[in-house]
């Protein structure tokens, strides 16, 4: 992962919004939250959530996707576990098997929308 793709990633997370929407999209796994969920759920106007979002995007750690009238949002696992082998890649003065249960409990394998099965995609809610 390079250096200015890890800046621009922790710097996204690095205001409580931004957390937030990333935490609750974690949270959610691979079948994402639409829009105007989060921004319920968190207490935030149309404007203020499309601007973190868009933020949180531009960063490669969340994705969207059209659904019917909805644009459902996933946090990008592949990214996010990247990130956490980057940050865990040299820790504890070159032993990296300290670190090891960090860098395994990236979920990227278990979370990707890829992995969804048909009958989990098919019984996800979508907001209207």
């Amino acid at each position: 992962m390079k250096k200015s793709v890890v800046i621009g990633a922790l710097g996204a997370l690095a205001q409580e919004t931004r957390l937030d929407i990333f935490r609750l999209l974690i949270q959610k796994g691979p079948e994402g939250m639409p829009a105007g969920d989060i921004g319920a759920r968190l207490g935030q106007p149309s404007p203020t959530m499309s601007f973190h979002l868009n933020q949180l995007r531009f960063a490669g750690l969340v994705s969207s996707r059209r659904e019917s009238r909805s644009i459902i949002y996933t946090a990008n696992f592949k990214t996010m576990s990247d990130l956490l082998g980057y940050l865990t890649e040299n820790c504890c003065g070159g032993r990296g098997e300290l670190c090891a249960p960090i860098a395994a409990s990236g979920c990227e394998s278990e979370c990707t929308p890829q992995q969804m099965t048909p009958t989990a995609k098919k019984n996800r809610r979508v907001s209207v």
